[in-house]
């Protein structure tokens, strides 16, 4: 068993405290990524994982094996980092055996393991290389393959595809996801990338300043984020969010009036009462054709036209402004007048805290 269990663990520098308090279990074999903003303590979460930084207090267990004090190389991880880390003056098969090399593993062992990884990797063709005469992604590949020849119980990686470019990093999310189902590895993976984590993951764990502020699967915290912060988070283009009233509160049913004097009434469970909240709503879920519960005037402030798909950022009578997706097709210009409607269903309310109150369930 590679699970991984945090207990209350708690990292402070000096004064400052970087990571509040964290309960997680990983399970064997779970594709698990951190996300969250530049400073939330994703990173450093990681490196406490794999011994790279001394947890202040807390536990840390790993294949049920208690690793709070245990050092790095006797934790049975391996890391990959953001960097390559790579040795230029070694060829492919050098860096991906050095590891084994130190441990003072026999020639056939670290030539055999290096021969297995290579062909995972497909850099069978570039063993002969130097890392100077590698691409970015391949040079990111010779880094994962020194990591799989140590045949670690968990994978740990700290944003690993942020130095590659678009293109390339599309292409590697489908390589580390193929690996995972190949080695069935439990592995652990950090980016600020909120699309790498949708695409990716097993289990996201959002962090933000410390604290976890939400674990779930993609779907779970894409369809039912617990706050505002997750909401706003998860989605691209983020969800959409308005200042508007609960004019009533009555037979579980809630009166949300909108901008323009629209009224929108929406399916509760007692948890909203009359008063200010916050209504979010995806773009892709706002129509722009005008079909919906309500329908609320607009007026065109940007279009981009992406082939597949339009994106309109547009302003409603009351000045606020809001994104939404329309057909490719959809040719309305900046200053045009649009009408967008808006389905009950598709519709998150947080409350004056930020914490749902509900959220949009389209399969009802």
């Amino acid at each position: 068993m590679a699970d991984v269990r945090l207990r209350d663990v708690k990292k402070q520098f000096g004064a400052l405290s970087v990571i509040k308090g964290v309960d997680l279990d990983v399970e064997d074999g779970e594709f698990c990524v951190f996300v969250g903003p530049s400073g939330c303590g994703k990173s450093t979460l990681l490196r406490m994982i794999a011994g790279l930084e001394d947890i202040t207090s807390g536990a840390l267990a790993i294949g049920g094996q208690d690793m709070t004090k245990v050092g790095p190389s006797e934790r049975g991880v391996a890391m990959v980092f953001q960097s390559y880390a790579l040795y230029p003056h070694m060829t492919v098969a050098e860096n991906i055996g050095f590891g084994l090399r130190m441990t003072g593993h026999s020639k056939e062992m670290i030539s055999e393991r290096t021969a297995v990884a290579a062909k995972m990797l497909q850099l069978e063709p570039l063993l002969a290389r130097k890392p100077g005469q590698l691409s970015g992604g391949q040079r990111q590949r010779v880094a994962i393959g020194r990591a799989i020849v140590r045949n670690p119980e968990v994978f740990l990686f700290d944003e690993p595809l942020s130095n590659l470019d678009a293109a390339l990093r599309v292409q590697m999310r489908g390589e580390l996801s193929k690996l995972h189902q190949d080695l069935k590895s439990t592995m652990i993976y950090v980016t600020h990338d909120q699309v790498e984590a949708m695409t990716m993951a097993d289990k996201i764990v959002v962090l933000s300043a410390g604290k976890i502020e939400q674990v779930g699967s993609p779907l779970e915290l894409y369809h039912r984020p617990n706050n505002l912060f997750v909401a706003g988070f998860i989605g691209s283009p983020k969800m959409n969010f308005l200042k508007v009233q609960v004019t009533a509160a009555e037979g579980g049913n809630l009166s949300v009036a909108l901008p323009g004097g629209v009224s929108l009434t929406m399916a509760g469970d007692g948890k909203a009462a009359v008063g200010e909240m916050t209504f979010g709503i995806r773009p892709e879920h706002i129509d722009a054709t005008g079909k919906g519960d309500v329908v609320l005037e607009s007026t065109v402030n940007l279009a981009e036209y992406l082939g597949s798909e339009t994106l309109f950022f547009v302003t409603l009578a009351d000045g606020s402004e809001l994104s939404l997706k329309a057909d490719g097709l959809a040719r309305e210009k900046p200053g045009d007048r649009l009408k967008i409607g808006i389905n009950a269903k598709a519709c998150h309310l947080f409350n004056k805290d930020g914490m749902a109150v509900i959220n949009g369930d389209l399969t009802r």
